[in-house]
């Protein structure tokens, strides 16, 4: 689900992916370029809370059979505004927290809606007290509604931010370089194009073997293994709506 207007600059979607099943399969975490809070509950009543910062790779989750989890996609800006700390250490890595963690807890994954309400109400309640640098928001937007097809160059002269201080910006918080953070978004935006069937680059690839080349480099398969999606392992495949 999508967040309220108001909150769009800092969430990109709210969330949850049930496993009916009680096959042992593990799932695929493709890189996105969100920072994620995720709830998670298994069906003997475990439960954790964990943040997934932004990862290059494709990360496995271990198999959980019959589980349930909610999850919050933010965009990296909620890393010094509302998780207030670095992630550069972390990349790749999931990192748990306690309970209470933002005031959730395992009683909020009895009904997704009022997990969804509280979410809302929880960020902009932490908003609210912060004095945010519009060149980050306007760093995030571009970045996405260009679909990573846009140049560091051409950000850096659109922000009036230099390369190099964008560069410092990200290595301090999230441990990637921007050309890096810019072609995952570009990974990521063309994954409705591959579970369509479509294996020709729409985006600014140079050719087939550029775009098959970042594709097994950010998901370590191959297209048409990602289209095939067997088991519903690559989880953004998996919950990722196409019109």
């Amino acid at each position: 689900m999508l967040p309220p207007v108001s909150l769009h600059y800092i969430i990109e979607s709210i969330w949850m992916v049930k496993n009916h099943s009680e096959k042992s399969v593990e799932g695929i975490i493709l890189p996105d370029g969100k920072i994620d809070l995720f709830l998670f509950l298994d069906n003997g009543s475990n439960f954790e809370i964990f943040i997934g910062g932004i990862c290059n790779e494709p990360i496995v989750k271990h198999p959980f059979p019959k589980s349930t989890m909610f999850a919050v996609s933010f965009y990296p800006t909620a890393a010094e505004f509302i998780f207030k700390r670095s992630f550069a250490t972390s990349v790749n890595e999931k990192i748990n927290v306690a309970s209470g963690f933002m005031g959730f807890s395992r009683g909020d994954m009895n009904d997704f809606e009022a997990f969804y309400k509280k979410t809302c109400h929880t960020v902009q309640l932490l908003m609210l007290a912060e004095q945010i640098d519009s060149r980050k928001i306007k760093l995030f937007d571009l970045i996405s509604s260009s679909k990573g097809q846009i140049k560091v160059g051409a950000l850096a002269t659109e922000l009036g931010w230099s390369s190099r201080e964008i560069n410092r910006y990200f290595k301090k918080w999230f441990g990637i370089s921007l050309k890096n953070y810019i072609d995952i978004i570009k990974f990521c935006n063309s994954l409705k194009d591959i579970k369509t069937g479509n294996f020709y680059p729409e985006l600014d690839y140079s050719d087939q073997s550029h775009f098959i080349r970042a594709v097994k480099k950010f998901s370590g398969s191959k297209p048409t293994v990602l289209r095939k999606n067997d088991n519903d392992r690559f989880i953004q495949l998996t919950t990722l709506y196409v019109d």
